[in-house]
């Protein structure tokens, strides 16, 4: 997922700067999935100060990415946070590291409910947590019988 970020930030990095145009913002967030309104992009980029002329780097653009999909999306802002906390993009965060930011994020979870959540996805406490598989166990649709 932080690959096709990337390849879709760098798309239209023209420069190969590393940066993007303001006015890009919002095609860059439809081009991954988001849904934001032009409203909101213009939101996101007034709360980092960059104005339309300006530029943002792909950090800023991965928190701006966080909190649209924060209103959006729960599995997406779950892996979201996996990602941004992965500084060394190994593909894995320890599960007690993911604790604390699942008890922190949006709708925060109580220890509880990351226990739960921890024991379906048969996360060992203070296990390695590899984000794909993690991922792919909470968006598997729940069987009725």
């Amino acid at each position: 997922m932080l690959g096709e970020y990337k390849e879709c930030f760098s798309l239209y990095d023209k420069q190969q700067r590393g940066k993007i145009k303001a006015t890009d913002l919002l095609t860059v967030m439809r081009c991954l999935g988001a849904s934001p309104t032009p409203g909101e992009a213009q939101r996101h980029l007034q709360t980092h100060r960059i104005d339309r002329n300006g530029e943002l780097d792909f950090s800023t653009f991965l928190t701006i990415m966080h909190m649209q999909i924060k209103q959006e999306d729960p599995k997406k802002e779950i892996l979201l946070a996996m990602l941004m906390a992965d500084k060394e993009k190994k593909g894995y965060i320890m599960a007690s590291e993911l604790r604390s930011k699942l008890m922190q994020l949006g709708e925060k979870l109580t220890h509880k409910e990351v226990e739960d959540l921890f024991r379906e996805a048969g996360i060992e406490p203070n296990g390695k947590v590899k984000y794909d598989e993690f991922i792919q166990k909470l968006t598997i649709p729940v069987r009725d019988y």
